[in-house]
């Protein structure tokens, strides 16, 4: 046990000089270039001229994870068409890791998921029937007992305490024997009822039935599971589809609370579109919700119900005061389906639009997606008939990069002018795979925090290849429509909060720092699709809970600026290097520790200063000169910061982090100072003349 005890000492010895070795390898690969001043000055010129386009502050929605089912739209219910072969083997998995018991239930019952016996002790009194249904494929017959409840069920969270009243529907075909049925919600602990409603279903044909069903208040907390059931009466056997759970506050199918919170957000524009664009029939989304069919979105291996279609985009981009941006079809799709798409839009829509021509079309993950050798002619296939129906259609073209050979982009600037008005750039890196092994905490940080100040250059040289073509220069520009900072990294390394990502703190510091590279840019770059305005770095629903990622608070802060002047900015910051980085990105030089953007309001009259912090451990007084700009009245300012990088919101702690306001009472003159706290991202706004 002695000799033991002496080699495991060796070895936790032997250990912990390596990783103090490794340490100090990694810290030596963060260099400061410029040290930093005690105090750091900024000087403001007003003497701008380059107007921050509004489009700049747009975000994306897209079928992926809960983003739009369980997400914006409002239904209760998971599968309530009961098909089968929904869910890919990656997502059955997390389904069974969260709810072991449905494979119990899928194995000995056949009831489709996530749906479950809502009395186990009854056994098997269940008959999927393919071909038979009213809507979709599959219906599920459930066959009574004189002496036992029988019913299917599933694990659900309501948006309590804001409703407590919910409209339920289903379709019913009887069969034989009495013809109630109840629908109901149970303590999922007790096996209490807690709430139910009755439902006579006489009708031999396939019939929609409606009622109501309220808790009690205070029957159901806020994060509790429940469990929604339906139950036949006594021997009764009875076909059923087509089930939905639906808040009385709901708008339509949205989301009430999801609905404010991105109205809140500001956005300018919104991007429906995505991997699952490629694949997808606009058709299948329109006309009535219960004729809708269901099937499985196979870029994501998840359900399309198909209830969010063309017209409840539009309806949400009116009710938060958005352009629609359409991605269409051109990967199984044709030049007259999206034609037509347009056609139905512009019928049903009397605003202006954006479509974009595809999505990510480069990439073999795409179904039907173009060569190299193809993309030109079918991108101008495309755009000939969009413009035969929109003739004035801001048309964006499938592009590649900011980081990337340029042979793509060469492809597509073979068009004609007029083809498109914008070429769309993707900008999604991950944060947690440094080339620099092992790294520390603070290296992965800082080599994450370089990443959307390092990519300006890039969009410097993809403007470069347009002004190649003089009929191009100034009529085409960038739509980066979409941008993320992930914690997700290659192979088995798929980690969730190992490093600054959309997920936390950090992630507010990327994605300030991205939105200021940007609004450097205006003059290249008019349209910007954050991701997402649901889920990633927007607003997420879980258990009930709506509330969002820090990042959605920056996001919130600077879409302010939307429409007013960029202003040229100097400061003394210190900065730093990184090498070993984040590949392609992975040797970064200069990298400012303050780096600030100053706007002007269109009538003059405030100054906004947006402000991020990349110092890992420093809170650093920065001191605003603002010159000839006489400062008025009272400062106001909010910063978002946190203890730890990693700190997040979630659905327990939804508030954890969220901009703290405070104001700077008028100083004389033009001058003052703010203290920007480390990993922050401070929104200064100042009243001046």
């Amino acid at each position: 046990m002695k000799k033991t005890k002496v080699w495991e000492i060796a070895l936790r010895s032997m250990v912990t000089a390596a990783l103090v070795a490794a340490s100090c390898a990694a810290q030596a690969q963060i260099m400061q270039a410029r040290p930093m001043p005690a105090t750091v000055t900024v000087r403001v010129s007003s003497n701008g001229t380059e107007q921050i386009p509004k489009t700049i502050f747009g975000s994306f929605l897209e079928p992926i994870g809960d983003s739009i089912n369980n997400g914006i739209v409002a239904e209760v219910l998971v599968n309530g068409s009961l098909e089968a072969g929904l869910w890919n083997h990656t997502n059955l998995e997390a389904m069974f890791r969260d709810q072991p018991e449905l494979i119990e239930s899928m194995n000995s019952t056949g009831i489709p998921l996530p749906w479950q016996p809502l009395n186990a002790a009854a056994g098997n009194r269940y008959a999927l029937h393919v071909g038979d249904a009213a809507n979709s494929w599959q219906s599920l017959e459930i066959m009574g007992l004189p002496s036992e409840q029988v019913g299917i069920m599933q694990k659900v969270y309501l948006p309590v305490p804001r409703e407590f009243s919910y409209k339920v529907s289903l379709y019913a075909k009887h069969v034989t024997g009495p013809t109630g049925l109840t629908v109901l919600f149970r303590n999922r602990e007790t096996g209490k009822t807690l709430a139910e409603a009755h439902m006579d279903a006489p009708a031999t044909t396939w019939t929609k039935y409606e009622t109501t069903i309220e808790i009690p208040r205070g029957a159901v907390r806020r994060l509790q599971a429940v469990d929604f059931g339906v139950a036949v009466e006594g021997t009764e056997r009875v076909d059923v589809d087509e089930l939905s759970v639906m808040p009385k506050d709901a708008i339509g199918i949205l989301d009430p609370d999801a609905v404010a919170m991105a109205k809140a957000m500001h956005v300018t524009e919104l991007r429906f579109g995505g991997n699952f664009t490629s694949t997808y029939n606009w058709r299948d989304g329109i006309g009535p919700l219960d004729k809708r069919v269901t099937m499985e979105n196979i870029s994501w291996g998840i359900p399309e119900y198909n209830q969010f279609g063309t017209d409840e985009f539009l309806q949400l981009c009116d009710l938060i005061g958005a352009i629609p941006q359409f991605d269409l079809n051109m990967g199984s799709g044709t030049p007259e389906e999206a034609a037509d798409w347009v056609r139905y839009i512009r019928a049903h829509h009397k605003g202006p639009a954006i479509y974009e021509l595809g999505n990510e079309l480069y990439g073999r993950w795409q179904v039907g997606y173009p060569t190299i050798d193809e993309i030109a002619a079918r991108t101008l296939a495309f755009s000939k008939a969009v413009r035969a129906v929109a003739p004035d259609a801001q048309i964006i073209a499938t592009g590649l990069g900011p980081i990337s050979n340029g042979r793509w982009n060469a492809a597509q600037l073979t068009n004609p002018p007029g083809t498109f008005n914008d070429l769309s750039l993707h900008f999604i890196m991950g944060t947690n795979h440094p080339r620099l092994q092992p790294a520390t905490p603070d290296f992965v940080a800082a080599a994450a925090y370089a990443l959307p100040y390092a990519v300006g250059p890039y969009f410097d040289k993809v403007q470069a290849q347009v002004d190649e073509h003089p009929d191009l220069r100034g009529k085409v520009h960038f739509a980066v429509t979409e941008w993320l900072f992930n914690s997700k990294g290659y192979g088995e390394r798929n980690f969730t909060n190992e490093s600054p990502s959309w997920m936390n703190e950090g992630g507010a510091v990327l994605a300030g720092g991205f939105l200021n590279t940007l609004l450097r840019h205006t003059g290249d770059v008019k349209i910007a699709d954050m991701t997402g305005i649901m889920e990633f770095a927007g607003i997420w629903e879980r258990r009930g809970q709506v509330y969002a990622a820090p990042a959605y608070y920056v996001f919130k802060l600077y879409s302010s600026v939307g429409g007013d002047t960029v202003l040229p900015v100097t400061t003394d910051s210190g900065t730093y290097n990184v090498a070993g980085g984040v590949p392609p990105l992975g040797h970064v030089q200069d990298i400012p520790y303050v780096d600030v953007v100053a706007a002007r309001s269109p009538d003059g009259g405030t100054v906004t200063l947006l402000c991020v912090n990349r110092s890992l451990n420093d809170d650093v007084p920065t001191s605003f000169d603002l010159g000839s700009l006489h400062i008025t009245g009272a400062i106001h300012s909010e910063q978002i910061s946190a203890a730890d990088r990693y700190e997040r919101n979630d659905e327990v702690e939804p508030q954890h982090v969220v901009p703290a306001p405070y104001t700077i009472p008028a100083p004389a003159g033009s001058s003052f100072t703010v203290t920007l706290r480390h990993e922050s991202v401070t929104v200064i706004h100042v009243k001046v003349r």
